[in-house]
């Protein structure tokens, strides 16, 4: 009887015993960057601690900013609720059912202002996970700052601003992606003159994993589309050595422990390869950084406790692997949006690991490693199949026209799926030590009265504001859009005015058209 076939998630094969790795020469700090970005890590500062949180209306997300804060998150992570991400204002009818379900209902500045009412935003660092209207979240954002007085040069944050994975994995895009790239593009040059601290783009793998990628893909299709996003931006005639500093990445962790490292460390040296050959000869532009999330798609509604063990698992890989910051899902989100007491036990999870493992005492603990280092060789190699085959196509945007990369990802989620339910892979408490279940005392809910109090707010912002202005304000933006110039100083000047988020994304649905 021959021995069982032992494979990563990506179907990379695992030798019984690892006895050799090629030497280790490279040290922590220098190119190619696999022992990571910085000579000390985690010894001179540890990874930003981050609460991915945002629901219902601005005034109920304000309050469980400032309980995530007083508990010791360090940086802030909006989600936006799914009227938000795609355009609309909270009173029209194709957000009737989502408004604040899925994270905050955005409908105008006025909203911006509550949603971080004593909170200085140049106190704090805040991630925004926004795509498709992402110019106007920022341009918000920007305006507030503004209003607090505080200097744009010095303040720091990131918006995901990913909208190729949007097409490939997620479905929340408005505008054909010439288009898009183009208010992506205008965001990179405005930021690296305005706000030269805030990370332009999060190029996003973590919706690519949930969608049902391996591993692998997540790596390859990430970088991909992180390198039409490099050559986009030199098109428009930015210089790499700047604007390259300025993009930062969102990787998934999974269960898979030591490739989950390894993707982490060939994503690094990969990095470095892909933009060097691109033109960067500055190494901090040559640099890979990144955000991580722990995978929601791992999470079960069986056992939700169980979440706690999983999150722990894939929150140490993260950190094992060098990210720069961590988001770690609350255990019950499964079920509803993670609860106050979930959401301190996830945090809870990275203090326990920063302060009592000891991982952060030395950089980069397991560089050497015999298996790590061979895997980490070996995801590299099977991800650079993918792209190599992807710049065969002409880039990321011909790839995503041409459904490859959402073919393969769907042929993954498929193989992965049958492997669940004829037992060849085991999900405790799903397919394997199973019980009947006693479920959850405590459920977070939203409840559908929060259109309602939106709409009302809407209507007293527009019986109030300054219309003359507003219209004047949205018809330049509009002559404008059908141009070359950079949208964002009319977007934000839209924003001051308070032309509401759904306005303005009508504005482009009207020039640029709808996908």
């Amino acid at each position: 009887m021959s021995e069982k076939k032992h494979t990563t998630t990506s179907g990379i094969e695992i030798k019984a015993l690892y006895t050799e790795a090629k030497p280790m020469e490279e040290l922590p700090g220098e190119f190619p960057f696999t022992r990571g970005i910085q000579k000390d890590m985690y010894r001179g500062r540890l990874w930003t601690m981050r609460q991915y949180a945002g629901f219902s209306t601005a005034e109920e997300s304000n309050k469980r900013y400032h309980y995530l804060l007083a508990q010791g998150t360090t940086g802030l992570s909006v989600a936006f609720d799914l009227p938000t991400q795609i355009g609309y204002d909270s009173d029209h009818e194709m957000a009737d059912g989502e408004v604040g379900k899925v994270g905050v209902a955005i409908d105008s500045l006025r909203d911006i202002e509550i949603l971080f009412d004593g909170i200085e935003l140049k106190d704090i660092t805040t991630s925004m996970t926004i795509n498709a209207t992402a110019s106007i979240l920022l341009a918000m954002y920007i305006a507030l700052a503004k209003k607090q007085g505080a200097d744009l040069k010095q303040i720091s944050g990131t918006i995901q601003n990913d909208i190729l994975k949007e097409y490939a994995a997620r479905g929340t895009y408005i505008y054909p992606p010439k288009q898009s790239m183009r208010l992506i593009t205008d965001i990179f040059e405005f930021c690296s003159k305005e706000v030269p601290k805030w990370n332009t783009i999060s190029i996003s793998g973590y919706h690519i994993r949930e969608a049902g990628s391996t591993a692998v893909q997540e790596l390859a299709f990430t970088l991909a589309n992180g390198k039409t996003y490099l050559k986009a931006a030199l098109d428009k005639g930015l210089d790499i050595n700047i604007f390259a500093k300025r993009l930062s990445f969102f990787f998934n962790c999974h269960n898979n422990f030591f490739e989950e490292i390894a993707k982490f460390r060939a994503a690094r040296r990969m990095w470095a390869k892909i933009t060097k050959d691109l033109g960067a000869t500055d190494e901090k532009a040559q640099m890979l950084r990144f955000h991580t999330q722990t995978g929601g798609s791992t999470l079960t509604a069986q056992q939700p406790l169980n979440n706690v063990i999983r999150v722990s698992n894939q929150a140490m890989a993260a950190v094992l692997g060098g990210t720069q910051s961590l988001h770690t899902n609350g255990y019950d989100e499964a079920l509803s949006l993670p609860t106050e007491s979930a959401a301190k036990i996830a945090l809870r999870t990275q203090q326990i690991i920063a302060f009592e493992s000891g991982v952060t005492d030395t950089v980069d603990p397991l560089a050497g490693s015999f298996f790590v280092e061979s895997l980490t060789d070996e995801v590299e190699a099977a991800a650079w199949i993918y792209i190599d085959r992807i710049d065969a196509m002409g880039g990321s945007v011909n790839a995503i026209e041409s459904n490859y990369m959402q073919n393969e990802i769907a042929d993954a989620a498929y193989q992965y799926q049958k492997e669940i339910e004829n037992g060849e892979r085991i999900s405790v408490g799903v397919n394997k030590f199973t019980q009947k279940e006693e479920g959850l005392t405590e459920v977070f809910n939203i409840d559908d009265s929060i259109r309602k109090l939106q709409s009302e707010k809407l209507d007293d912002l527009k019986s109030i504001r300054d219309q003359v202005a507003v219209e004047q304000a949205l018809q330049q933006l509009s002559e404008a859009a059908k141009g070359e110039a950079n949208l964002m100083p009319l977007i934000i000047d839209a924003v001051e005015k308070y032309a509401t988020l759904g306005e303005i994304a009508d504005v482009f649905r009207s020039t640029f058209g709808v996908y």
